[in-house]
Formats: structure tokens, C-alpha cells, sequence
């Protein structure tokens, strides 16, 4: 069977009542970090902007935009809600598979879910299907994929559609077809960070919208490469020099879900910065360092992340998210790296700036081998005391190996909604979200 084969049989086949509890328990987990982030990003300026134009373009009211909790087609709907889910860089993180697949998945299936009214049951079958697809696709891709192509839009795109095709009860036909046309529309480049344009907040919105128009098309006949991932002239061969077709479909329906792989994120950063940012938070803590006593801070990095984001500038609100200077800066200036890090007024404050200089940058080979599996970081911070102090973070705060408590999970959500949502509001979702798999009709989950 061709690797689109594969998926659509696993697609098509799963149901819940083969899901291991701790599965269903995560998936949960994730949906309501996602809601999280996509009511907390109706904040940022990117998204009002793809707010207006989805109103300009609004179809008939079948689905939800959470950012303004209008009504809108389904398809617009995923648009929205993927660029409001990315904007505050709180989403979920898969490591290996270096991807984002929140944004993608679940901006896709939650509209769809809610125009086919089905039922909480179906809702998570298509959430495990639609990250399982996209994790799998992205860490097939390999690392050299990631120099120049975004996961989250590229890879995200087969999730959607993985995900979609499961709410619509495609069959194995149809939803191969899915995955071929999702395949030749995967797109998200890097090249944003050139000149700190927003693009990169699409990848996810167009990636779910790409994601419902490939099963639709597949639905009514509408035919996509069949070998779209492992075809000379298909997505592994244009966009990949390192892929590995069997990591693709390996244990695939074998009780292992790469779901459970996924990483939470405790700083509103980029996810590469979280390793440093929390072994600069622990050599703070532990002894006691106030920055007038900081001389120099030293940090090793793996080669991607130095690749990508060594000459990134913090010169606006968004792009500050991917400045590792401006992180580490701000959590030892502020003790935290949260939302309220990432302002015109911090971006212009004097001590980050200050502290900026005197954080320095290398390339660890050890490091860099561990990479995609692990994103770590050695920082070493030089005293004015001469003491030099070192730690190192190979699992930040959220991770698998380290992961946030459900508790913590449900505050980050009561922490991301508190200034958009009514207390009584929050509760419900909460609640709704705990118990989805007893919810019988999706078009009514957030009425």
C-alpha cells in the first residue's frame, strides 16, 4: 500500500472505542490549550485583520470563530480560528516532528464538527486521527524539511485533512484522495523571519482551510495523487533530502499515538527558546542572581535553532517571540517570559535591551545531535562575583518527560481567557471540554 493508502485505511478504521483512556484524556487536554490559545490570540492585530476579511467573505453561519464568537462557513471559520490559535505562540508542540499540530487539526475539525452536528465520540476520533497523520508526516519529512519549509502549514495541511475527512465518514477512497489533494496544497515557508512579516500565522489557518477543501472536493469525486508522499515528484522528494518513508507508516494502528509525544508550552515563546529560558529561570532561583550582578551570559544551542533564528530582531510585538536575546532577556529581567513579555513597551525597554548585550551565542554538537528529539540548551551565567553558573535543560516545563499537571493545564487556560471570558463562561468549556466524549452534538458546544 502507497503511504496516503496506509493513513486513509488507519483513518477510516479507528474508532473510540479502541482509544486508551490516557489518549482520550490528553486529547482533551490539548483541545482545551487550543481554545485557550485561540480566544487569547483575538488580541493581536493579525488576527482582527484575518477577522475582517472572513466577514467580508462570510458564508452561511454553521460554524464558530472563537476569536469574536461569530458565525461564519466552515471553511472561513478554519481560517480564522488557525491564525488566532497561532498568534500568542501558546500552542502545542510535537518535537520531533518539529510542528505545531494544534493549529491545524483542530481548526479544522472543530468547524466541520460543528456543520455536521457530530458527536463528542467522532470529535476526538478525528483529533487522534488528524495528529497522528500530521506528526507522522512531519517527522517522515525529516530535519533538512525544516530549513526551508514551516511544518505547522506543510505538514498540518495532511493533518486537517486527515482529521476532516474523519468528521465527514469519508471512505478509504475518498480520503486517499483527501491526502493527495491536502499534499500538493502543503506550503509554509521560513522566509517571514526576513523581514518579520506576519505570514507565519497562516501556515496553521490555511493549512485547516486546505485541509476541509481537500475532503470536500474528495467527496464528490475529486481525485489527488495517490503516491503523494513517497512519488518522485512528490512531497518528500520536493521538500525533503533527509526523509524516511518508513518512520511515516511505522507501528500505524499498533495502540502507539504520537499524540501522547506532544509538549505544552509553559512561556509565550517560541518553543526552541524554552530550554534556555528555563535554565536561566532555575540559576536565578536557585541562587539567588539579580541582573545588576550578571556580567555575561553564555548560551549553547543546537545548530537549527542558531540557523534559523541567530539574526532574528526583536522589532515588533510577534517576531520578539523568536528572538533568543529578547527571551533570556526578558526572563531575567521579569523573572517570566509570559504574554505580557511581548509589547511595543518591553521591546523598548532599557534593561532587556541592556541585558541583550551581554548574552552570547554557540553552536553545541551534542546538542546538536539530540535535535529534533530534544530542543536543549546550556546556559552559563558569569557573576560579577566571578562564580560562573551552569545549567542545562533537555525537557523544559511542559514536555512529555516534564509535563504540566492537568491543574496547571486548566489554570493556563483560566490565565489565557481571564480578560475575554466571563468566569461563568470559562467553566462550562472547561467542563464541556472534560467530558466531550458524553456530548452528543457538536453544533452546540459553545451556545
Amino acid at each position: 500500500m502507497k503511504i496516503a493508502e496506509e493513513f486513509a485505511n488507519f483513518i477510516v478504521n479507528l474508532g473510540f472505542q479502541e482509544l486508551p483512556y490516557i489518549i482520550v484524556e490528553k486529547t482533551k487536554l490539548l483541545f482545551l490549550d487550543w481554545i485557550g490559545a485561540a480566544f487569547r490570540g483575538a488580541e493581536e492585530e493579525p488576527t482582527k485583520m484575518a477577522l475582517e476579511v472572513a466577514k467580508e467573505f462570510k458564508g452561511r453561519e454553521e460554524s464558530t470563530v472563537l476569536a469574536d464568537m461569530s458565525r461564519n462557513s466552515c471553511i472561513m471559520a478554519a481560517l480564522a480560528n488557525g491564525i488566532s490559535s497561532h498568534a500568542v505562540e501558546m500552542d502545542d508542540v510535537h518535537r520531533k516532528g518539529i510542528y505545531h499540530p494544534g493549529g491545524p487539526v483542530f481548526s479544522a475539525i472543530l468547524p466541520l464538527a460543528e456543520r455536521m452536528n457530530v458527536s463528542g465520540k467522532r470529535f476526538i476520533e478525528a483529533a487522534v486521527v488528524g495528529y497522528e497523520v500530521g506528526i507522522r508526516s512531519a517527522v517522515a519529512a525529516g530535519k533538512s524539511h525544516y530549513k526551508y519549509w514551516h511544518t505547522t502549514g506543510t505538514c498540518g495541511t495532511f493533518g486537517a485533512a486527515a482529521g476532516a475527512a474523519k468528521i465527514l465518514s469519508l471512505n478509504e477512497k475518498q480520503t486517499t484522495q483527501s491526502l493527495g489533494s491536502a499534499g500538493t496544497q502543503a506550503a509554509g515557508l521560513w522566509e517571514f523571519l526576513a523581514d518579520s512579516s506576519m505570514s507565519k500565522l497562516l501556515h496553521p489557518g490555511k493549512a485547516a482551510m486546505n485541509g476541509i477543501l481537500s475532503v470536500f472536493l474528495a467527496e464528490k469525486g475529486f481525485t489527488g495523487a495517490t503516491s503523494i508522499y513517497e512519488g518522485d515528484k512528490g512531497f518528500f522528494h520536493a521538500t525533503s533530502t533527509d526523509f524516511d518513508l518508513c518512520s511515516a507508516t511505522v507501528d500505524l494502528k499498533k495502540n502507539i499515538y504520537k499524540i501522547s509525544e506532544c509538549s505544552l508550552k509553559k512561556h509565550a515563546s517560541c518553543g526552541h527558546t524554552h530550554s534556555a529560558i528555563d535554565a536561566i529561570l532555575d540559576i536565578i532561583s536557585r541562587y539567588s542572581v539579580k541582573p545588576a550582578g550578571i556580567v555575561k551570559i553564555d548560551v549553547r544551542l543546537y545548530k537549527q535553532a542558531l540557523d534559523l533564528f541567530e539574526n532574528v530582531k526583536a522589532t515588533n510585538p510577534f517576531i520578539a517571540k523568536f528572538c533568543f536575546p529578547f527571551c533570556i532577556a526578558s526572563a531575567v529581567i521579569y523573572n517570566q517570559v509570559g504574554l505580557e513579555a511581548f509589547t511595543d513597551e518591553r521591546i523598548h525597554d532599557r534593561e532587556i535591551i541592556a541585558m541583550m548585550e551581554r548574552i552570547s551565542f554557540s553552536r553545541d554538537e551534542e546538542l546538536t545531535k539530540l535535535f529534533p528529539e530534544k530542543f536543549s540548551a546550556i546556559v552559563t551565567i558569569k557573576t560579577s562575583q566571578g562564580e560562573f553558573l551552569t545549567k542545562r535543560v533537555d525537557d523544559p516545563k511542559g514536555t512529555p518527560e516534564n509535563p504540566m499537571p492537568k491543574e496547571e493545564i486548566i489554570e493556563k487556560f483560566r490565565l489565557m481567557t481571564g480578560d475575554i471570558l466571563l468566569k461563568e463562561r470559562q467553566e462550562i468549556i472547561i467542563d464541556r471540554v472534560l467530558n466531550i466524549e458524553n456530548y452528543q452534538f457538536m453544533d452546540k458546544f459553545f451556545k
